[in-house]
């Protein structure tokens, strides 16, 4: 009876040990499955994490690279106003065929005309604009959204000249007109609307078919002192000259004793001619030539006032019915 009770206690003790090892597999097993399975939902999570990390990083770098560019052009070049008030549009009729050199005002800063040759010939005009860098690729005459509707026959190419700058020939509809003009950003691939104004008080006398003011000798003043009223437009607005201007005719030429309203004016160019001012003690003072009346004379004046030396484009109009 003893060795039947040590018998049964054997095998249930057996019993007892075959049913723990495959507890302690099936635990071990799925012990071993949930650590598998949580390593691989740990990588999938961590390239997804990595992914949902990088991409709005990558695609937020690449918005805020876009816009800025866009943005700064028009933050730093505000849109700038172009012309004068009560210009009258000039055509090629009005001029004689030869090639001059003309100012071109721009609606943006950040379209730098170096300089611009008008060709007046066969009933029309042409000008080779010029650009010293490579910042555009094509002109178009008209706007952004038409340029960019267009299929490309409308694009002007440049070319370039010896400097290595860009030479774009446009048509020119008039002077002292505001022409539409589109420009082909070359880093953006991106079109901008600029307006153009070709000033045709930037030109020389000679360059017209009729004389467009009235020469000082056509008004038969005799020799001596004289009175007249001044004018002054261009630069920022705020520079201006006392008027009425004490004006002197000698032999049919007359000059006119110029007052700035600062002293820091250190010459003036007038028909190409550099002047020197007679006085700088409380106003820059000069002695000019008055090269006709009642149309506005281009002159420039250099200022000191800013961090450096600049040349600023005004213009003057003596009026004749003023004179005494």
């Amino acid at each position: 009876m003893k060795i039947l009770n040590k018998s049964f206690a054997v095998i249930a003790a057996a019993l007892l040990l075959t049913a723990c090892g495959s507890a302690a597999e099936s635990a071990g097993s799925a012990a071993e499955t949930t650590v598998v399975t949580a390593a691989v939902s740990s990588s999938e999570n961590a390239e997804i994490t990595s992914e949902q990390e990088t991409a709005p990083t990558e695609t937020s770098a690449a918005e805020t690279a876009a816009p800025v560019t866009e943005v700064s052009e028009q933050v730093t070049a505000p849109q700038q106003e172009v012309g004068f008030e009560g210009m009258t549009a000039i055509g090629a009729d009005a001029l004689k065929d030869g090639e001059y050199h003309i100012t071109v005002d721009s609606s943006s800063s950040m379209f730098k005309i170096a300089d611009c040759v008008l060709k007046v010939g066969e009933g029309g005009m042409t000008a080779d604009i010029i650009i010293a860098s490579k910042s555009y690729d094509y002109l178009f005459m008209g706007t952004a959204e038409e340029a960019a509707a267009d299929s490309g026959e409308g694009f002007i190419a440049y070319t370039s000249d010896d400097e290595d700058r860009s030479v774009f020939t446009v048509p020119v509809e008039a002077l002292d007109s505001e022409i539409k003009c589109a420009a082909l950003s070359a880093k953006k691939q991106e079109w901008y609307d600029r307006t153009l104004v070709f000033r045709a008080d930037s030109l020389p006398d000679e360059a017209f078919a009729e004389s467009r003011y009235v020469a000082p000798e056509a008004l038969g003043l005799s020799d001596g002192e004289y009175s007249v009223e001044v004018a002054l437009e261009g630069g920022s607005g705020k520079a201006s000259v006392q008027s009425p201007a004490k004006m002197t005719v000698k032999d049919g030429k007359a000059t006119a004793e110029i007052v700035w309203s600062s002293n820091k004016y250190d010459y003036m160019v007038v028909d190409g001619e550099k002047i020197l001012p007679t006085s700088t003690e409380e106003f820059s003072v000069f002695e000019i030539p008055v090269t006709g009346f009642d149309y506005p004379m281009p002159v420039s004046a250099d200022t000191t006032a800013m961090s450096k030396p600049y040349e600023i484009e005004y213009t003057l109009r003596f009026d004749s019915s003023s004179i005494s």
